[in-house]
């Protein structure tokens, strides 16, 4: 059953066929929001885990099953979001079929993971590949490209019909030392997480709040064995989290009640 707290909010959510991004549509459609979610399937390699190359290969339509049968809105559309027509193309898709969307999460995320050093494997056992002008570009023209225009368009039309009231929450990694043997997305993150302090301080002035979530090592189907061993003797790194976790969080942004959490990287642990 829909709760009011979100009720005739609109949100876009990219990555939502599994994962923190198919949790955080559930999420929001519990609070009354309908939601487009948006999703690329992805070969992934056979050394990933099985659930997780499930995971990225399925479409969108078991989400926005489970959002109709508890009595929401909800419509899947697949989209390349590195083609420069995307952003555009899915705020045309959500206004004609759900309303005006308030409400964008910036989950999505390019798949490359590139290093400096030797290519080869890490020590989780992934293929990584050197740093080029191709890995570079894959990974910014998802995380940092469809992520900017996303916002600059979800801005524009948020202006234009003199809306009063936004939310707009990116997810993010990485630290102050990079995030070797992922640099690409590392970086891609950093500069994801200015795009989205700097839309915090524009758009204030509009009703717009702007946030990041840095989650925990979260469970979308790629945590093995190892991994959680490495979790267990780090102590920085408390928890394993169900993306369902994460989702709460990103949903309590997306509220009334978060109107003062603004311009933050909110780190979860």
């Amino acid at each position: 059953m829909v709760t009011n707290s979100a009720r005739n909010h609109v949100a876009i959510v990219t990555g939502a066929n599994h994962g923190i991004g198919a949790a955080t549509a559930v999420a929001l459609a519990a609070r009354g929001c309908s939601v487009l979610c948006t999703f690329l399937r992805i070969d992934e390699p056979a050394y990933r885990p099985a659930a997780y190359r499930d995971n990225r290969a399925q479409n969108a339509d078991a989400v926005v099953g489970q959002i109709r049968d508890t009595g929401g809105r909800a419509l899947a559309i697949e989209a390349g979001l590195s083609d420069p027509g995307a952003p555009a193309s899915l705020f045309d898709t959500a206004e004609q079929n759900l309303g005006a969307v308030d409400i964008l999460i910036n989950n999505a995320t390019g798949p490359v993971k590139d290093t400096f050093a030797a290519a080869g494997t890490d020590r989780f056992g992934r293929s990584l590949e050197l740093v080029s002008a191709a890995s570079w570009s894959r990974q910014f023209a998802v995380d940092v490209g469809a992520a900017a225009v996303l916002i600059s368009e979800f801005a524009r039309r948020h202006i234009a019909r003199g809306g009063t009231w936004g939310r707009i929450v990116g997810l993010t990694s990485g630290g102050e030392l990079g995030f070797p043997e992922e640099v690409s997305y590392g970086a891609a993150k950093a500069a994801q997480t200015n795009y989205t302090m700097s839309a915090a301080l524009e758009l204030a002035q509009f009703g717009i709040t702007a946030n990041m979530i840095y989650p925990p090592v979260t469970d979308t189907g790629w945590v093995t064995d190892a991994v959680r061993d490495a979790v267990a003797t780090n102590p920085a790194l408390i928890h394993i989290a169900a993306p369902a976790e994460v989702a709460a969080v990103i949903a309590y942004l997306a509220s009334d009640e978060a109107a003062l959490i603004t311009a933050n990287v909110i780190t979860l642990r």
